[in-house]
């Protein structure tokens, strides 16, 4: 009941393996375009690659097309990383509100190194998920709530993203879009179920994970996370992904995913290269799904949740 396109370049074979399902009223509704990219410190390259992701989604029905944790750049170093950074009133922001007005889409911009308030004394940034209308005003800014700090040496894996990131002061309420309501998370938010449980409670039709998760983290965990976010929400969820190496130092699993509201997948941009799925979100599937399994229903109140520390 639904229907899935994939783009990989006018040129690349298609990555993405789907039986396509026809839908007469699919055509009536703006598609979700979920992108998978390869970011690198070069900030010219990386919005080349995502401004014609966004125009060929355009092309082929999208509505609103999402862009990736670390869709401006991803730097090599604390220092590049940071010496990078923009406000939110800088040339790339300023560029991508262009391209929504010019294509006239709607952008979930995923994952913005934005300079933090007190910029000038503490030199630190946001993780700043930004979502853009089809005017090209900013409608909505969500900043990263959960910091990846995580060392496992065994898997290769060591990042500190507190050492120059201020986590997010708090959630934000589901933004009304062409898609549908939606709720805003980034990469490791998604390991925190009371973050979508709380969007969920807020009226969030959708849950997007905008993601660079590492090869090793996302081999055993990005699916079956983004399932479970999806099983217990009852909401689509939508996950653009960092693919591949971005330099000698880090490189993403990719696999952007978009699953629906009943843990099934949808659609996989696979493990290797850049590209773009597009999924229509039916709105008649989240409520479907509710209402024969009525999970907000049957949830007692918070105090039962709490009561075991009591006992």
């Amino acid at each position: 009941m639904f229907a899935v396109r994939c783009i990989v370049g006018s040129s690349r074979k298609c990555l993405v393996k789907i039986k396509l399902q026809n839908r007469m009223s699919s055509s009536s509704r703006p598609l979700a375009a979920v992108c998978q990219v390869t970011a690198t410190p070069d900030k010219e390259a990386n919005f080349s690659a995502c401004e014609q992701l966004v125009e060929e989604a355009k092309e082929r029905g999208a509505g609103m097309v999402f862009l990736p944790e670390g869709f401006d750049y991803i730097g090599s170093s604390r220092e590049e990383t940071l010496s990078l950074s923009e406000t939110l009133d800088g040339d790339i922001i300023c560029r991508y509100t262009r391209l929504a007005r010019k294509s006239q889409v709607w952008l979930s911009l995923g994952g913005f190194h934005e300079r933090g308030h007190d910029w000038e004394n503490d030199r630190r940034i946001y993780n700043s998920h930004i979502i853009i209308n089809d005017k090209g005003d900013i409608i909505s800014v969500y900043r990263k709530s959960h910091l990846f700090d995580v060392e496992l040496p065994e898997k290769g894996v060591s990042l500190k993203e507190s050492a120059f990131t201020i986590p997010g002061p708090s959630l934000v309420a589901p933004v009304q879009t062409p898609i549908g309501k939606l709720g805003l998370g980034i990469c490791y938010d998604l390991r925190f179920p009371e973050l979508s449980l709380a969007l969920r409670r807020h009226g969030a039709e959708i849950l997007t994970y905008p993601s660079a998760f590492t090869v090793a983290t996302g081999a055993a965990h990005w699916e079956v996370l983004l399932r479970a976010r999806a099983i217990e929400t009852q909401c689509f969820v939508l996950a653009a992904a960092q693919v591949g190496p971005h330099h000698e130092k880090r490189s993403s699993y990719g696999h952007a995913l978009a699953v629906d509201p009943w843990g099934e997948l949808l659609a996989d941009c696979g493990g290797e290269k850049p590209g773009v799925v597009l999924v229509d979100v039916d709105p008649e599937k989240v409520s479907r799904t509710r209402t024969n399994m009525p999970v907000q229903q049957h949830r007692r109140d918070a105090a039962f949740y709490h009561s075991l520390a009591q006992t």
